[in-house]
């Protein structure tokens, strides 16, 4: 049997993933054309995109920790994909507001993001991960400098945050949270891992006789 490291590093996972990736749009696309969306075909799929959005945020950033966890270093590959993913859906999620909800007026947009917090908490994420996705290529990575561009890419928890803000609010006229509350425990589980990481590795620079040992 194949290992998990080979398979995953085999010339047919990028292309698999790619097509896995694109099968909400593909089953979104067909409902939107064959009328299946319901009463209000706008805010459904203004809230399918923005849900996909948010499920492909939470994948980018379990790809971390599942490759440290599961001593799965191939994992790391699919990372830059996954990510442009994301952005893929949001610029989706953007462009079913500003089409079919809002006509593309953007006098109507623009008084809309300034009138409604959710909405431009949600404008806000969508524009902090446009230089995330705009860098997530060799040549820029090579521009900016390994240490500037791993700092620039850290803004992907301060979006996440602000996704899920955006989402609670959408959700709030609704009083249905339970998904918030998964999508809010899968966030923080995912940061609290990233700090514990932190608090150890700043505990293994310091020298062996001033090193505590690490609780939380």
């Amino acid at each position: 049997m194949m290992s998990r490291q080979k398979l995953l590093l085999h010339p047919a996972a990028k292309p698999v993933l790619f097509t896995l990736c694109l099968l909400p749009f593909v089953w979104l696309f067909f409902r939107t054309f064959a009328n299946q969306l319901g009463a209000n075909p706008a805010e459904a799929l203004i809230r399918a995109t923005g849900d996909w959005t948010l499920r492909f945020l939470c994948i980018v950033l379990t790809v971390t920790p599942l490759r440290v966890i599961s001593g799965t270093p191939a994992l790391a590959r699919f990372r830059r994909m996954l990510g442009l993913f994301t952005y893929f859906y949001v610029l989706l999620h953007l462009l079913s507001y500003s089409w079919f909800d809002m006509g593309f007026e953007l006098s109507d947009i623009a008084k809309d993001i300034a009138k409604r917090p959710f909405i431009l908490v949600g404008f806000s994420a969508f524009l902090l991960l446009t230089p995330l996705a705009a860098t997530s290529f060799n040549a820029a990575i090579k521009a900016l400098g390994a240490k500037r561009w791993q700092w620039l890419h850290k803004l992907v928890y301060l979006i996440a945050g602000l996704a899920l803000l955006h989402f609670f609010w959408m959700r709030a006229g609704k009083n249905n949270f339970t998904e918030v509350f998964v999508y809010a425990g899968i966030i923080a589980a995912l940061l609290a891992w990233r700090l514990l990481q932190f608090l150890r590795k700043k505990r293994l620079q310091r020298p062996p006789n001033m090193r505590k040992p690490l609780s939380i």
